[in-house]
């Protein structure tokens, strides 16, 4: 961390995460994350049974659901809320969806299994780390983007439109559109 939060800082903790600020997670979100755990847990079950209900609580727990988009339970997020999928994209199974702050796919995107997209920073000071302090810095992959399995994306990372990111990466820096980039950490191994 750079500095401590100011003591003199009267916004909710819920206030702090949405500005991308230091927060610790307090009762009003440990309730979010819960109801997201249950949602999601409950459009497992309905997929699982083929029931007509599971698309009607995927669109509950996530802040956006774009038409024909399918996404393989099971699914963890932190809130869900904050978790936006543009239309036609597919994601696979094993979806970790850690959206502190707004994880944005666009349309028609592949999502392999064992994805993780993780927008929350902790601080390298064992002090705040000990006490619980993090903030987040949003995700954004762009339309027609394929990520594949097991792919890490981590906090802040834009990908742009049509690039592939291949099996296993982490993804720690922006990656420009119209590219394919692989390893740890992702570098760009040539244009599409």
């Amino acid at each position: 961390m750079t500095s401590v939060p100011d003591p003199a800082d009267d916004r909710s903790q819920r206030e702090r995460m949405i500005a991308g600020d230091w927060y610790v997670s307090d009762d009003e979100l440990g309730e979010a994350q819960h109801r997201a755990a249950v949602l999601a847990d409950r459009y497992h079950r309905a997929w699982l049974a083929d029931a007509p209900e599971a698309q009607d609580l995927l669109a509950e727990l996530l802040g956006g659901l774009g038409a024909e988009t399918v996404v393989r339970p099971p699914v963890s997020v932190d809130y869900g809320s904050h978790v936006v999928l543009g239309e036609r994209t597919f994601v696979n199974y094993f979806l970790t969806a850690a959206d502190v702050a707004t994880i944005t796919i666009g349309d028609d995107c592949l999502i392999g299994p064992n994805v993780q997209l993780l927008t929350p920073i902790h601080p390298s000071e064992p002090g705040p780390r000990r006490a619980k302090w993090e903030r987040a810095e949003p995700i954004s992959i762009g339309d027609n983007v394929w990520l594949g399995g097991g792919v890490t994306v981590l906090p802040g990372v834009t990908i742009g439109e049509n690039s592939v990111i291949g099996a296993a990466a982490v993804v720690t820096r922006d990656v420009p559109a119209n590219v394919v980039a692989v390893g740890n950490p992702a570098r760009v191994i040539r244009e599409l």
